[in-house]
């Protein structure tokens, strides 16, 4: 475990820089600093699905200050926009939905009262079901978006969009904003997707054979073996490792 922490310490050193975050390597994290605010980077991080190219060129086409728009202007600057799942009228609604948000105090505002009760889970079920009472409109693509609110740990999914958002509001490093203040670093569930699921598997830091809630917090507990302060530190150096076929 001692080389592996070094050889992970030394990848997070290497990548945590401005500069991992081009063209060339594409992350929606590069849309959602342009301008650091909590609503635009909760549209970057749920949008944040698909082939890292393509989530990139949907953002970059977004303006940032949709949520603050009337209906009838969300409708003409949303014309003919769609997003593999979700339709025009799903793109619509969630910018009503956040604006809404936006409106009561904010993503943090209703997090923290989750999150003082229950953790990190408790925080995101309350925002998910906030977004769900601000709004009635439902579809398919609406719903995949913003996703469920989790009533048990073991019946969850990994809530890897969730989980990235956390980690780009909370932390502070070169490459998370770490916007928010009051939510323990220490206390973050490592994003789960295929590429960190794979490799984690790969490295012996993860056992469980489902990419699902379980499986990230029983990542996050061997990552805190390794810093228990700040293991969502190898987040990013994880993914990429498994992106770029380092393995």
């Amino acid at each position: 475990m001692k080389h592996l922490k070094a050889y992970l310490d030394a990848e997070v050193e290497a990548r945590n820089h401005k500069d991992e975050l081009c063209e060339e390597r594409p992350d929606p994290l590069m849309i959602a600093r342009r301008c650091r605010d909590e609503h635009h980077a909760l549209t970057c991080a749920l949008f944040a699905y698909g082939n890292a190219k393509s989530i990139v060129t949907f953002l970059s086409s977004l303006e940032p200050n949709l949520m603050d728009e009337e209906e009838s202007v969300l409708r003409t600057r949303l014309e003919g926009k769609y997003y593999r799942f979700q339709s025009t009228e799903d793109i619509v609604q969630w910018f009503l939905t956040l604006g809404a948000l936006k409106t009561l105090g904010g993503v943090q505002r209703v997090f923290q009262e989750g999150y003082d009760a229950d953790g990190i889970v408790g925080g995101v079920s309350l925002v998910i079901a906030k977004l769900y009472d601000l709004n009635p409109y439902r579809s398919q693509g609406y719903e995949f978006l913003i996703g469920k609110p989790i009533v048990a740990i073991a019946k969850a999914s990994a809530m890897k969009r969730w989980m990235m958002y956390l980690r780009w509001m909370v932390r502070r490093s070169e490459l998370d904003m770490g916007l928010w203040n009051g939510v323990q670093q220490s206390d973050l569930i490592m994003p789960l997707d295929t590429h960190t699921f794979s490799v984690s598997r790969r490295l012996g830091l993860l056992k469980r054979t489902q990419c699902d809630m379980r499986a990230a917090i029983e990542l996050t507990e061997n990552l805190k073996k390794f810093d228990p302060y700040d293991p969502l530190k190898y987040d990013f150096a994880l993914y990429r490792i498994g992106q770029e076929k380092l393995l």
